[in-house]
């Protein structure tokens, strides 16, 4: 009991200097909590420094007078919406230097919610999120366009209803932005993506500053397509591709063309074969994460050619594909610095690969195993060796 009493007499004594170091490592809800301790506590916990780089996650139901003055005091400037059913305005006037606003599945936000919100210029705002918000559509990014011109992160994934339309107003109003996911937005096509490498008239400048573009399961995207991002995007450095059906091999080879690739993700690009690859390992020679999985045209020679010119890759992903020990073995001689490989569902794999991978691939960390029916316990003991493996992706794999 006397050494509790003292130990809380030497917390009360604490400098609030040192009380706010100490409640800057507490988690969010450690840190609401501490400040109703008393006065001293909570003057210290408020502390800006307290707050720092911490998301306020919220649900705002009905009105509640103290809640953005509170955050606002904090210094609390990076907003998550878990719910809303006031109007977004009431947030923006709260919180009028917000930096970063998350309204990912907020399905009540539309085009009119935005214009009122968004009536005016907001300079701290860099990062919005506004994946899901399917009632969201053209007339909303003009505005976000024409009084969010900071915006370096813009996330669309879902919202289907964006058009051409859309993407056209980014490219004139967003010029500073360096990420746009634009995921499922099935109504872009080519002249879309044109717009944002400034290759039309009405964009002759576009958005040259992009270094990551999502264009997952954008169906109405063409090998022109990449034809424009080649030519007016040279800064990108990862381009998400994913079911994107009509991409064909020429594609590719419009993107070997660009330095500044680091990270290409093609899964389920049903037309990308060998010669895709042998493209990329031709011109992407800086690409550290490919994943080609269930590109059933992919097989060993585009293994080949990935093993002769891509030796920056760290992360390779080749689930499904139609690959074999040969092509492994080419893997294995070369690509000594990897660290993720994905095989998963690779059929032709046996113990071979394994010991292969396990006496070569030593820096791996990763890998997935997953539906590889030809292993047996003898290769997975030599891939349980790796020094360094945290991760192994067994799947429904029976032991044999």
């Amino acid at each position: 009991m006397e050494a509790r009493q003292a130990f809380e007499v030497q917390i009360s004594c604490l400098f609030p200097e040192i009380l706010t170091i100490i409640f800057s490592y507490l988690d969010v809800r450690d840190k609401g909590r501490v400040a109703q301790v008393c006065v001293k506590w909570r003057d210290a916990a408020y502390n800006r420094s307290v707050w720092r780089n911490v998301d306020a996650k919220l649900h705002l139901r009905r009105a509640n007078p103290s809640l953005f003055p509170s955050l606002v005091q904090r210094g609390i400037r990076r907003i998550q919406i878990l719910s809303l059913r006031r109007s977004l305005r009431d947030v923006i006037i709260g919180i009028p230097n917000v930096e970063s606003l998350n309204l990912s599945g907020c399905f009540n936000i539309t085009d009119a919610g935005l214009s009122q919100a968004f009536s005016q210029y907001l300079p701290a705002l860099t990062v919005l999120d506004l994946s899901l918000c399917k009632q969201v559509k053209d007339e909303g990014l003009g505005r976000i366009a024409q009084h969010l011109k900071n915006l370096e992160i813009l996330e669309l994934g879902g919202c289907s209803n964006i058009s051409n339309t859309g993407v056209l107003l980014i490219a004139v109003g967003l010029r500073r932005l360096k990420r746009l996911n634009l995921r499922s937005c099935r109504l872009v096509s080519d002249q879309g993506i044109g717009y944002l490498a400034g290759q039309h008239p009405q964009t002759t400048c576009g958005n040259p500053d992009l270094e990551h573009l999502g264009l997952q399961d954008c169906q109405k995207l063409t090998d022109q397509a990449l034809k424009h991002v080649s030519v007016g995007l040279c800064a990108l450095k990862t381009v998400n591709l994913s079911f994107c059906a009509s991409v064909t091999d020429t594609g590719i080879k419009f993107l070997s063309k660009m330095g500044s690739l680091r990270e290409l993700n093609l899964r389920s690009c049903d037309n990308i074969s060998d010669i895709g690859l042998g493209y990329l390992s031709e011109g992407c020679t800086s690409l550290t994460a490919l994943d080609v999985s269930f590109c059933d045209k992919v097989g060993d020679q585009g293994l080949a050619f990935l093993s002769q010119g891509l030796f920056s890759l760290r992360s390779l992903s080749l689930n499904a594909c139609n690959i074999s020990d040969e092509g492994i073995q080419r893997l294995a001689n070369t690509l000594h610095d990897l660290t993720t490989l994905n095989i998963g569902q690779c059929s032709r794999i046996s113990d071979k690969s394994l010991g292969l991978i396990a006496d070569r691939l030593r820096h791996l960390t990763s890998i997935d195993l997953y539906g590889c029916t030809q292993i047996t316990t003898v290769g997975l003991e030599k891939i349980m060796q790796l020094p360094s493996l945290s991760t192994l992706n067994l799947g429904l794999w029976h032991k044999r």
